[in-house]
């Protein structure tokens, strides 16, 4: 018996990978986040399969059914929201089962960041222009940020950010960035990427927040924040270039 902690994507149905597709339908006993998983994903589990939506449960409860699908010898699929790495409470589980001594694997998934930018038509790391990528989030009552880890601190390395549940956190966010970034940096939210109600906002820093009001987002909007937003002019990589020294 094995659980498997699967990365369920930004929230399209099709965006699952393969591999979480083939371990979803083979599994016994399938949790999913009821108001972040589409229903059209719960098909690919084996038409027999107990079905558990984790959206009003407890951790105690949550592991409480893992524990006992162990038990019984059957294998469990623990859909996350994007992938498993991020956001996803995976590590308190894990923890749980290590304890208990019940076998687990990670099954990556399609984040936010990736399908926001992907919404955008964009590269988050452009040659000469940006080349690293800075991923957090909007403090929250859902868990504390550590010492040193601020928006602020982040914004002077001059990184692409992308900055997770930050709806409600916006103006907050921008007040953080803007001594770092200036006001005509661009910005853009996404809310709801790939998922029905999908809403883009492309802006700059300083405008972000009001044109965010003004089109209505109001849950699971990421916001990307860096020149590779609107990046031109700049130089092409060199890993196909025709003067590569290409025996390096």
């Amino acid at each position: 018996m094995t659980v498997y902690f699967i990365g369920a994507g930004p929230g399209a149905a099709d965006l699952i990978t393969i591999r979480g597709r083939e371990v979803l339908g083979r599994c016994g006993v399938c949790l999913y986040p009821g108001s972040m998983t589409p229903t059209g994903l719960l098909t690919h589990c084996p038409p027999d399969a107990t079905r558990i939506d984790t959206a009003g449960l407890t951790l105690d409860e949550v592991m409480a059914r893992i524990l006992e699908a162990h038990q019984e010898g059957v294998d469990v699929a623990r859909l996350c929201s994007g992938d498993p790495s991020l956001y996803s409470t995976v590590a308190e589980q894990m923890r749980v089962l290590d304890k208990a001594g019940v076998p687990h694997e990670m099954v990556p998934g399609v984040s936010a960041f990736a399908a926001s930018a992907a919404v955008l038509g964009r590269e988050l790391t452009v040659p000469g222009v940006g080349q690293s990528l800075i991923i957090t989030r909007a403090r929250s009552r859902s868990g504390s940020m550590p010492a040193g880890e601020t928006l602020a601190n982040f914004a002077r390395t001059g990184a692409t950010l992308a900055v997770y549940l930050v709806i409600n956190h916006l103006e907050d966010v921008v007040a953080d960035l803007l001594p770092h970034y200036g006001g005509e940096c661009p910005a853009a939210a996404v809310a709801l990427a790939s998922q029905p109600g999908e809403t883009v906002v492309r802006s700059t820093l300083s405008r972000v927040a009001g044109d965010v009001r003004a089109a209505g987002m109001a849950r699971l909007a990421t916001l990307l924040v860096g020149r590779t937003l609107e990046a031109e002019g700049f130089a092409c990589s060199v890993l196909h270039s025709a003067a590569r020294d290409w025996s390096a």
